[in-house]
């Protein structure tokens, strides 16, 4: 499969784009700046850099010049990815020789996805296009046996409360007779 680079300073982005690059099938290598960018072009040959504009050291555009200027990476894809959106910055991305150039406020990860296999000349692997999917199974055939209605789910009473039962008077001694002599209870 083929390697991309991913060069971008803000390191959460960078892993983002690199995660979701990895899931397509390719095969990521990272930079945080241009002058590293440089560094690991010559040294791991990527099918394509997806670069940063506005980063430390040597910017995504003096890294495009020096790249196309270099025999070992002048052949190399790359797609510009900028907060600029002035159209002298895309002119100078275009005359400096980016295969395509994104302004990150105007597309979303899918988009990168898809301009990272148009400038390939790839088709994404992970999904099949719409027009590629397999068609859905038939519906069954109905059968002419009647379906049996749903039972109705059992439903059990409410638990009644229990009762405090009332207490019970306490035994009454029974009246004696004055003049019979008690009698020891047995």
């Amino acid at each position: 499969m083929s390697k991309i680079m991913v060069v971008e300073d803000d390191a959460a982005l960078r892993e983002i784009y690199s995660i979701r690059i990895t899931a397509e099938g390719y095969d990521v290598v990272s930079a945080g700046d241009g002058e590293e960018a440089l560094a690991v072009a010559v040294r791991e040959k990527p099918d394509l850099i997806l670069s940063d504009v506005m980063m430390p050291k040597i910017s995504g555009f003096d890294m495009l010049d020096i790249l196309r200027s270099t025999p070992e990476t002048a052949n190399i894809k790359v797609i510009m990815m900028t907060a600029l959106s002035a159209d002298d910055q895309r002119e100078r991305g275009e005359r400096l020789g980016a295969d395509r150039y994104l302004v990150k406020s105007q597309v979303g990860i899918e988009d990168v996805i898809n301009a990272i296999h148009e400038v390939l000349g790839d088709k994404p692997t992970a999904a099949p296009a719409p027009e590629d999917a397999p068609e859905a199974p038939a519906p069954a055939p109905e059968t002419s046996a009647p379906t049996p209605a749903p039972e109705a789910p059992a439903t059990t009473p409410a638990p009644t409360p229990n009762p405090v039962p009332e207490p019970s008077p306490a035994p009454q001694p029974t009246p004696q007779a004055e003049n019979e002599p008690a009698t020891p209870a047995q």
